[in-house]
């Protein structure tokens, strides 16, 4: 009998084990207590699977269950933020990749209602945080939310509206109240993620865009964002995949190709069916100069995405990009010209993928010596984009032919 009741306490305390597992818990940990609920964790698994008008339904349903939390508020500002940068195409780590995109003028088309939804719901959740903590100073489950509000209004008006002296204000904001979430309980671990990333992009920025949107004299320091990071993503409990797919991004940056494809290979694991995330690992191998394995990679995801059900939301534009490049780098030009093309012509892609696409096909093309059809995207582009950076490009080209750097 005895022997009985030691096997239900070790089944039990596996059970739990798993539990803790699944909803990346850890001992010690902090978490505002809504964020284990079914419900929400439900809604999670329809976001990390790019199931992101599923999230948003279930999102919106837990935020009429809970007025006045910004907690929940934040859920569905979260999802809504990830849908529209979804739509168009910005959630495309390539485009992080270096820093042109800080610099460049980028064809982005805002949607003024979602725009609204998104300033609106942010407005609420800071007003919801505010009262809450006029009551409570120390009320740390508003403040996390506080920040995360802000965080996540700053990755939108950054990425779609290019406003970074605006992004950095309100990064600066979000990075004050998770400082003093963590001043409270360092074992607050989610707010890590908003820190780390604050740290680390202020460390990494160069010197010319500091004095740009006049952040010259405020610092930040890669090595230690990198370790609030890890801790984000080996700990947090609803930002976990967020840190880790941002260490992959960093990691790629600074050309640790391995380790980032270990990084999103843990990843797939969780979330197999996440169209990014396998799109992610076909990326790194491309750049790590793995050339054929990351062509075949990439036309795996569009044998998968072409199996219904396989994908929720499969932007097939990324993946053709990401084939062109591949392809181009084992001078495959015209089959590289031909992904570029596919990615360009996708009913849904987004305009900056699109000018980056057309561009990337006219360059193919000249390397090719089809000079007629170089100055047909060429000239797409500029009608696509005429104030853009890339437009800039094509008409370069289009007075000479492009012969590569």
């Amino acid at each position: 009998m005895k022997k009985g009741r030691n096997s239900l306490r070790i089944a039990g305390c596996a059970a739990l084990l798993l539990v803790a597992a699944t909803f990346g818990l850890s001992a010690g940990v902090r978490t505002n207590p809504m964020n284990n609920d079914p419900q929400v964790r439900d809604a999670y698994d329809h976001f990390y699977n790019l199931d992101y008008k599923g999230a948003v339904e279930r999102f919106e349903h837990i935020h009429a269950q809970h007025p006045g939390d910004p907690q929940a508020t934040d859920y569905l500002l979260n999802a809504v933020v990830f849908q529209e940068l979804y739509r168009q195409d910005l959630l495309d780590t390539t485009f992080y990749a270096n820093d042109g995109f800080l610099s460049g003028k980028h064809a982005t088309e805002e949607d003024p209602k979602v725009r609204d939804r998104i300033s609106a719901l942010m407005d609420e959740a800071v007003h919801e945080a505010d009262w809450r903590l006029s009551r409570n100073p120390r009320d740390i489950d508003a403040l996390f939310a506080r920040g995360w509000a802000r965080s996540l209004k700053c990755a939108y008006i950054s990425m779609v509206e290019r406003s970074f002296s605006a992004g950095f204000r309100l990064a600066s904001k979000a990075r004050d109240d998770e400082e003093r979430v963590l001043d409270m309980d360092p074992n607050y671990v989610d707010a890590k993620l908003v820190v780390g990333v604050y740290q680390y992009v202020v460390g990494a920025l160069p010197l010319p865009f500091k004095i740009l949107i006049g952040f010259v004299g405020i610092t930040g320091s890669k090595s230690r964002g990198m370790e609030l990071l890890h801790d984000a993503g080996d700990r947090g409990v609803i930002t976990s995949i967020e840190a880790r797919t941002v260490i992959a991004l960093f990691l790629r940056r600074e050309s640790k190709y391995k380790e980032a494809i270990e990084v999103v290979r843990t990843l797939k694991a969780q979330y197999p069916h996440n169209y990014l995330f396998c799109l992610e690992e076909a990326n790194l191998r491309k750049d790590a100069g793995e050339g054929m394995r990351a062509v075949d990679t990439y036309r795996e995801i569009l044998a998968d995405a072409a199996r219904t059900g396989y994908f929720v939301d499969a932007r097939l534009q990324l993946a053709y990009f990401g084939l062109g490049d591949a392809l181009r780098g084992q001078r495959h030009y015209s089959e590289a010209a031909e992904a570029y093309e596919h990615a360009a012509s996708t009913p849904d892609v987004g305009p900056e993928l699109k000018l980056r696409s057309l561009l990337a096909a006219g360059q193919c093309r000249d390397l090719n010596n089809e000079r007629h059809a170089a100055i047909a995207n060429y000239k797409a582009v500029i009608r696509a984009g005429p104030t853009t950076t890339r437009a800039d490009e094509a008409r370069k080209y289009l007075r000479s032919p492009y012969r590569g750097r």
